[in-house]
């Protein structure tokens, strides 16, 4: 299978898990990215200001924030059939009351720290209102999500701000997305190395028909010694400099797919966010907000404006199986990406989230038979 500068490389420049050789099963999209689904944009700000001694309100600043638009810009106003599911509730996504009542994903989404998760949900609703975009109603339910990044940040201090918010929502586009720390996922660690923000797709084929199926992660969870790539128990290989030194944090993943489902089966899609996770190690502790979300693009027409009985296609049951499996591969190789796209970050006190040594990694997944030469 040949591979693309995307599938190797973060706009960074930053190496991923393929440009590593390292074996991800599955094929990708172009851009190895949720936004590989027609119409989903992506935007970030992020927030870094200041080193030293923590001082509330005014730093160390590591944070920021993530927005996706679904539809993008031109269709924010079109809703998306939906379904959502929380392996542990030590977390925030707000809206979902009332996507559990209807199935309908109304608005933007926003991923930031946990003290900001409100001033993001609420300047979702005045960008969707000055910007003349609307709901479809006189009224809105945001979805805003958060983890917990105050072992480097300022968390008490809330840098991010409505206008952070707006912009980030203004930034989103198509095309590459950054990996790493960017946007909400800026201060965030993943199995006590450094980590954030990690994205990647599969394209399934089903009745003759490829759909595209992509993944969102801002990942914030799990202990060293659990840390797995492909089987390889890594983390137990490189156990020093560990800033946590526990099972801690949280993880919110959006999964976005252009295959016509109905709301109870991109549920299902959502249930399967936790075997990805799983096999990257995580057990998902007590501390974790594990929430997830799943939306479809397909059918805008019923989910659009117009007359009270609505028609729509949707994919049988039976058929679904390859978007499972598409689920659990780009849900396990957007963590490792967040990881392996990278860099060490000192935050609040000195504090230090090591990045992950791409040398060892690969000494390891040598030496168990699983590096590029395998």
């Amino acid at each position: 299978m040949e591979m693309n500068q995307f599938w190797c490389t973060a706009p960074s420049g930053r190496a991923r898990a393929r440009g590593l050789g390292l074996p991800v099963a599955g094929t990708p999209g172009h851009y190895n990215a949720i936004t590989d689904v027609a119409g989903v944009e992506v935007g970030t700000v992020t927030l870094i200001d200041g080193d030293g001694p923590l001082t509330v309100g005014k730093g160390p600043v590591r944070t920021g924030v993530t927005a996706i638009l679904p539809r993008g810009r031109t269709g924010a106003h079109i809703p998306c059939a939906a379904g959502s599911y929380a392996l542990n509730g030590n977390g925030e996504m707000t809206g979902l009351a009332w996507i559990e009542e209807c199935g309908e994903l109304q608005t933007p989404i926003t991923i930031t720290n946990t003290h900001a998760c409100g001033v993001t949900r609420d300047a979702t609703i005045r960008w969707l209102v000055k910007g003349g975009f609307g709901t479809g109603q006189d009224w809105g339910l945001p979805v805003a999500a958060e983890t917990y990044d105050g072992d480097l940040n300022d968390i008490n201090g809330f840098h991010v701000t409505a206008e952070h918010t707006l912009q980030a929502l203004d930034a989103a586009r198509g095309g590459p997305v950054e990996f790493g720390s960017v946007g909400g996922g800026t201060g965030m660690i993943c199995y006590d190395f450094k980590a954030g923000n990690g994205s990647a797709s599969r394209v399934v084929q089903i009745g003759g028909k490829d759909y595209r199926l992509g993944v969102f992660v801002q990942a914030n969870f799990g202990a060293r010694r659990d840390f797995t790539v492909f089987g390889v128990p890594v983390g137990q290989h490189i156990p020093e400099q560990q800033l946590r030194g526990k099972e801690q944090g949280s993880v919110i993943a959006i999964v976005a797919t252009d295959a016509p489902l109905q709301p109870h089966q991109l549920k299902r899609l959502a249930r399967r966010v936790p075997i990805g996770l799983a096999r990257t190690g995580t057990t998902g502790n007590n501390s974790s907000g594990d929430i997830f979300l799943a939306f479809s693009t397909a059918n805008p027409g019923a989910y659009g404006a117009g007359s009270a009985l609505r028609q729509a296609e949707f994919l049988v049951n039976g058929e679904i199986d390859p978007l499972f499996r598409a689920t659990v591969q780009a849900t396990e190789e957007a963590v490792l990406d967040s990881i392996i796209s990278n860099e060490t970050m000192k935050g609040r006190d000195g504090n230090t989230s090591i990045a992950l040594p791409l040398d060892r990694l690969l000494d390891v997944m040598t030496r168990y038979g699983r590096g590029p030469d395998a």
